[in-house]
């Protein structure tokens, strides 16, 4: 059974997190205070707070794309993706690596996204339209 994980990062501006987070993505606040504030991050526990965000560099191969290491992201059902996807598009997201299909027709089929939040923190979402194929070989 999976149980929801917590992960803690730094942002810049609440405000501008509260947009992303809350009103692109479609994750509901929780509790927060003046200097952080909790999401529901399709399940799981993000904090977000108030300093200086993560340092990344782009280390990680993904295809013929280099993207951010360190990074975070979800992993979801392909029709769940789909509409993340739409939501991410017609807010005009700067995309690293735009909405596309990878591996398709082997196992691990899988649709993949990469974008930075307001504050430059790299997320990745997976699409899947077989859950078992996450941990596919």
């Amino acid at each position: 059974m999976l149980t929801p994980f917590h992960l803690a990062i730094h942002v810049t501006d609440l405000d501008a997190a509260r947009a992303f987070y809350g009103d692109i993505l479609g994750c509901k606040e929780g509790r927060s205070t003046e200097s952080w504030v909790d999401f529901s991050f399709f399940g799981h526990q993000l904090s977000l707070h108030l300093g200086h965000p993560f340092e990344t560099s782009n280390t990680g191969k993904v295809g013929d794309h280099m993207v951010a290491m360190p990074h975070f992201g979800v992993v979801l059902a392909y029709d769940d993706w789909r509409a993340l996807a739409d939501r991410l598009e017609a807010a005009g997201t700067d995309w690293v690596i735009a909405p596309t299909g990878r591996f398709i027709g082997q196992p691990g089929e899988q649709w993949t996204m990469f974008f930075r939040d307001p504050s430059g923190n790299p997320i990745e979402v997976k699409g899947f339209k077989d859950m078992d194929g996450v941990f596919a070989g």
